[in-house]
């Protein structure tokens, strides 16, 4: 943290004999188990100040910190922060980093915050930092955000999982904006739900999972999945790269319903084959380009990109069209703002040339904007740019993109919209062999922090390789750094991958127990199938191999998406014949083995708004809640992909407070996959809520 500057407290015996008798235990009668040193503020420094506090934050405007005695909710003191012309930046009022202030924890644990406050602003919440035994103290989290009350209001919540490594714990409340926050009388107590045996009788699926060749065909030959807010399934294949459905105008799309195993087929007006597309705050999918026209036999002209857009809409299952874009866009990137807004970039235009044209379609006129009224960098971001928002409202370039080498620098590259500027991020293996690489921001999204997967290359093609690479985005100068290899899988001869060797056309796909499933690939351009998936775990940064593998090869235009009751969903395959493989396979996690699933029994209002606390009934004991956002996912491109931690209030009678980010650039509007987890991981079905 930057600290704003007081005078270092001096020799104060009083305070000293305080805060040892409270270091051994002599709490107040009210604190019951209390892990806190100093909760009441009771034990003041030199200057007069909470001697187990600090004042921290960044940014301008001006904080008055207080030590009040008129205000106080119990005992003598209270600590009132004031902040006035704040225009960047936070204000914080903390405990102090220090081994004798800051509450041990133990990795694994969680732990109930609560704080009595009153505040007059509502950009007030609670913020955790963690220490991190090898790499010392950094942010961990924001839990609630504190609603207005001008008299003493209660607020609890518990933390997420504590990460290993973690030895303790700071926090206390952060202002955004401007007001006064009075607080007093903290509490934290050990709020750990232990895990239920292990019943699991499923053999080899206990660690691994399973998949399932369903027994009817995928009707289209489907390059594009949107999982829509009704729980089923939009697939798009437009003329399914193939000349002769193009050159006989035979466009094709279909819906899946995984509650009956059945397909339907949808009048498709335009190719949209290739086209780039994002769920709308409203629920409806837009979807931008496609295919104009197929590369010519005298080679005249490349793939063209057409300048049309439609909404697919879930309720009427049928296609409008929006007006054109500015220019043509084959694989253009979709990435919806922290506004509703949608932003995108990328892609061949008309004419066969790369596009440097941004285009932005705003939600309130629902329409494309005119060139002159959208921001433009005149950078080519390439095909399918990966473009990940941020929770500072820029973008993220991930380096994942499709065909061809990187853009140039250093192959990622963090973009600001409103400022309209390009900062390079250093440190990107390979930047010129990631084609069909995949990105994912890893959960939870208030981590911000992206884990790029694999890749190769069609030029040159050469094997594709192991590589990840990792990157926090918090950090002041983000760099990626390099990330564990992917594990050796096999090929269809069941031969063993030699070391360099790792996969393109990769899937990664969010689970609901916070991991993330990669699976399918291939060693070369449209050959070779790579058999192999794993697992990998944000909390430890590391692969686990050895999970069950898709028996059908899932190469070029493949896709692998979460279902709403918590199983993967996979189709495609379209190699260098020209075929393409109609399979479709379900994976069953390892978590859907170990025991029954906690319930949402109910939801009070799915209709969610931000900063807000939403009540639902569980059934079953809980120890984490998530939003996590339907995938709409095109070759290996999924940059809207997020999990969202919910921090809970855990009631006695089944029901649970869920405290939603008051930031829209962490949750963009729209439809979520309510999922609420167990002590062993076991996910329940998810619920859909309506974020706006």
């Amino acid at each position: 943290m930057i600290r704003t500057s007081r005078p270092k407290a001096g020799p104060v015996f009083a305070a000293v004999l305080a805060l040892l008798a409270l270091m051994l235990g002599a709490r107040p009668a009210w604190a019951g188990a209390n892990l806190l040193v100093d909760p009441g503020l009771e034990s003041l420094d030199g200057n007069g100040f909470p001697l187990c506090w600090e004042q921290s934050g960044w940014g301008t405007g001006t904080a008055d910190y207080t030590v009040t005695s008129a205000g106080a909710h119990g005992g003598t003191h209270a600590l009132r922060l004031t902040v006035t012309g704040v225009t960047t930046g936070d204000r914080k009022a903390m405990m102090r980093e220090s081994p004798s202030c800051a509450p041990a924890v133990t990795p694994g644990h969680q732990y109930d915050l609560g704080v009595w406050y009153t505040t007059s602003t509502p950009d007030t919440v609670i913020t955790a930092f963690r220490h991190d035994v090898a790499t010392g103290w950094q942010y961990w989290t924001d839990l609630s955000t504190l609603p207005p009350a001008t008299a003493y209001a209660h607020a609890e919540v518990r933390t997420p999982v504590v990460p290993p490594n973690t030895d303790q714990l700071s926090w206390g409340v952060t202002v955004y904006g401007t007001g006064t926050v009075t607080t007093d009388d903290y509490t934290m107590t050990d709020a750990t739900v232990p895990a239920g045996p292990d019943t699991c009788t499923a053999g080899p699926a206990c660690t691994a999972g399973s998949w399932q060749v369903m027994p009817f065909p995928n009707p289209v030959r489907s390059m594009h999945a949107i999982v829509l807010h009704n729980g089923r399934v939009l697939l798009m294949a437009g003329s399914g790269n193939d000349p002769m459905a193009f050159a006989a105008g035979t466009f094709t799309s279909a819906v899946y319903d995984p509650a009956t195993g059945g397909f339907h087929q949808v009048r498709t007006p335009v190719d949209l084959f290739c086209s780039g597309h994002v769920q709308l705050p409203d629920g409806r999918v837009l979807i931008m380009g496609g295919t104009r026209s197929y590369p010519a036999a005298d080679g005249s002209h490349g793939y063209e990109g057409l300048a049309s857009g439609y909404l697919f809409d879930p309720a009427t299952e049928s296609y409008t069209p929006t007006n054109d874009m500015n220019d043509g866009h084959w694989y253009p990137s979709a990435t919806e703002m922290g506004d509703g807004d949608v932003l995108t970039f990328g892609g061949l235009r008309a004419d066969s040339s790369g596009s440097v044209t941004a285009e932005r379609f705003a939600t309130s006129a629902q329409a494309w904007q005119p060139t002159g009224q959208v921001n433009q960098s005149w950078h080519f971001w390439g095909l399918y740019p990966s473009m990940v928002l941020l929770q500072d409202g820029r973008l993220f370039y991930t380096g994942s993109h499709v065909f061809g080498n990187g853009t140039p620098g250093a192959g990622a590259a963090l973009y600001d919209y409103r400022a309209n500027t390009v900062t390079d991020v250093p440190g990107l293996q390979s930047k010129d062999t990631r084609d069909q690489s995949m990105s994912v921001l890893l959960p939870p999204a208030q981590d911000q922090r992206v884990l790029t997967v694999g890749g190769g290359n069609i030029v040159s093609n050469v094997d594709a390789g192991r590589q990840t690479d990792l990157v926090d985005l918090r950090a002041a100068s983000p760099a990626y750094t390099p990330g564990p290899l992917l594990p050796l899988g096999h090929l269809a001869d069941g031969s063993t991958e030699s070391a360099a060797q790792g996969k393109m056309y990769v899937s990664t796909v969010l689970l609901p127990d916070g991991r993330v499933l990669e699976t399918g690939g291939a060693l070369h351009n449209r050959a070779d199938p790579v058999f192999e998936a794993s697992m990998f775990d944000p909390a430890t940064d590391t692969f686990t191999a050895g999970l069950a593998t898709d028996p059908i090869p899932r190469s070029y235009h493949s896709a692998s998406f979460l279902l709403p009751d918590g199983r993967v969903m996979t189709v495609g395959d379209n190699p260098g014949n020209g075929s393409f493989d109609l399979h479709v396979s379900i994976y069953t996690p390892p978590y859907l083995y170990h025991g029954a699933r906690p319930q949402i029994t109910s939801v009070a209002d799915p209709m969610w708004s931000y900063g807000s606390s939403r009540r639902i009934t569980v059934d079953g004991p809980i120890v984490r809640a998530e939003l996590i956002r339907p995938a709409a996912v095109t070759h290996s491109s999924d940059p809207n992909q997020r999990f969202v931690d919910l921090p809970l209030t855990v009631h006695g009678d089944g029901s649970v407070d869920l405290n939603v980010t008051s930031n829209p650039n962490l949750a963009p509007p729209g439809y979520y996959m309510l999922f609420v987890v167990d002590a062993n991981g076991v996910p329940s079905v998810a619920q859909w809520v309506h974020l706006m």
